[in-house]
């Protein structure tokens, strides 16, 4: 570890391969008793107890590896919903953990689009089905609450991992791995780092990798309620001026909601009296699932993108929010998160022990291409909302017109949309039977 209050260093990786491996790193002067303590050690080291967090914990302490969570409490309880796609529960089935939390998880088995923008050009309806790529559902909706708590309790089960409650306020990273500075003074010693500490990470920050970041002009408002109809395992997302207005089933006769709107508008809409709110989001439905109760509280969250200009070096991997951010739309957020820590569980259990301090270039290349698509992809979709250019509003009536007119090219858009990569495995497929499953669900 860099002497106390040294200057900014550069730090040699492993392999000698020259500048494009030494990086900066921002050391500071550390109470005395991360001197005197014992580094706590393991063979990773995980900034951040988030879902995707969570999920790296349980993957890798699943291979073996001895893992250390590093995370201060909680500031205020997660009352959002999130959207797992069939590929995202096919990864938590294998990880072991799926059936302690499927019994709260609503399925998802149809998804619309209805463009309520009020434009000149506007697109129809556009209505996907599971059942038409051989699915009996997209995947599944749970509250974060209970994900999070089916995951901490399996990744505790393997008996490979603890937890330490504090914030990580530096880092160094060495040829043979990285310590972990704490908030309490004591450090964490492990041969990889992994940064799920969100998009203001302080491992991406102390590892210099840098990020692109923007804004938009939107706060997504989350809340969950109760509803007179049944919603029949279908997720309708309404386009609006401002962004999407999307509802998805949570359970028997509930949903969750996320509404994204102007701030303004939407700290009006989180400060209204529930049963006028109620009201106001039965007419954004057009009344489609009757009268409304809110059954929970209502939170606010500002939206904004970033993207790191790498997604790992050396002994440092980037997961989830600490990796990519972009708006709440596709469902797409967190799945990604699970395809980070998908491969980092596949490279870490082949390259074993030995092999995690260089494991974050071989991460960074398999990961880039997928990353850099979808944040693209969601970003185009959410400004494509958002503009008034006319020729613009134009291409996104005719996509969402080709999808629902061209029935080969919405099966390909389903399966991209659930399992990046498998539009082309389909198509070296060939033609399947009713009673056999696709690719995607592979």
């Amino acid at each position: 570890m860099a002497s106390s209050g040294a200057a900014k260093g550069r730090i040699p990786l492993p392999g000698g391969c020259g500048p494009p491996y030494c990086w900066p790193m921002a050391t500071r002067t550390r109470p005395s008793a991360s001197r005197q303590a014992p580094p706590i050690e393991a063979d990773i080291g995980i900034a951040g107890a988030g879902l995707a967090g969570l999920a790296a914990a349980l993957a890798t302490a699943g291979r073996g590896f001895s893992v250390v969570v590093v995370a201060p409490a909680p500031t205020r309880p997660d009352l959002r919903t999130t959207a797992l796609l069939a590929s995202s529960v096919a990864f938590l089935d294998r990880l072991g953990v799926w059936q302690e939390m499927a019994d709260a998880a609503a399925p998802l088995a149809a998804m619309r689009i209805v463009d309520a923008t009020g434009r000149l050009f506007r697109a129809p309806q556009a209505d996907f089905r599971a059942a038409e790529i051989g699915l009996a559902a997209f995947g599944h909706n749970l509250r974060n609450d209970i994900l999070g708590q089916a995951l901490r309790a399996a990744a505790i089960a393997t008996g490979r991992m603890s937890f330490v409650q504090a914030a990580v306020e530096d880092a160094v990273f060495r040829p043979d791995g990285a310590t972990l500075l704490m908030s309490d003074g004591r450090r964490l010693d492990c041969r990889l780092a992994v940064a799920a500490d969100g998009r203001n990470s302080v491992l991406r920050r102390a590892s210099g990798i840098g990020e692109r970041q923007w804004s938009y002009p939107q706060t997504a408002v989350v809340l969950n309620f109760e509803h007179e109809f049944d919603h029949h395992d279908t997720s309708t997302e309404f386009h609006t001026p401002s962004g999407p207005f999307t509802v998805v089933p949570l359970g028997p006769r509930q949903s969750s909601l996320v509404w994204v709107e102007r701030p303004r508008e939407a700290a009006r809409i989180a400060a209204a009296p529930p049963a006028e709110l109620a009201r106001e989001i039965e007419d954004r439905m057009q009344s489609m699932l009757g009268k409304v109760r809110i059954v929970s509280d209502i939170q606010a969250f500002p939206l904004a993108g970033m993207t790191a200009r790498r997604f790992g070096r050396g002994p440092l991997v980037l997961v989830g929010e600490a990796a990519h951010l972009f708006p709440p739309i596709g469902a797409q957020g967190f799945n990604l998160g699970l395809r980070d820590v998908e491969l980092l569980d596949r490279l870490a259990g082949a390259c074993g022990r030995d092999g995690l301090p260089r494991l974050g270039e071989r991460y960074h290349r398999q990961r880039a291409l997928d990353i850099g698509l979808r944040t693209a992809s969601v970003d185009l979709m959410n400004r494509s909302l958002l503009s008034a250019f006319l020729p613009v509003q134009m291409a996104r009536s005719l996509a969402l017109h080709a999808l629902c007119a061209i029935a080969p090219l919405r099966r390909l858009a389903m399966r991209e949309g659930i399992a990046p990569g498998s539009q082309l495995r389909h198509l070296l497929d060939g033609p399947r039977g009713p009673g056999q499953p696709s690719s995607a669900a592979k």
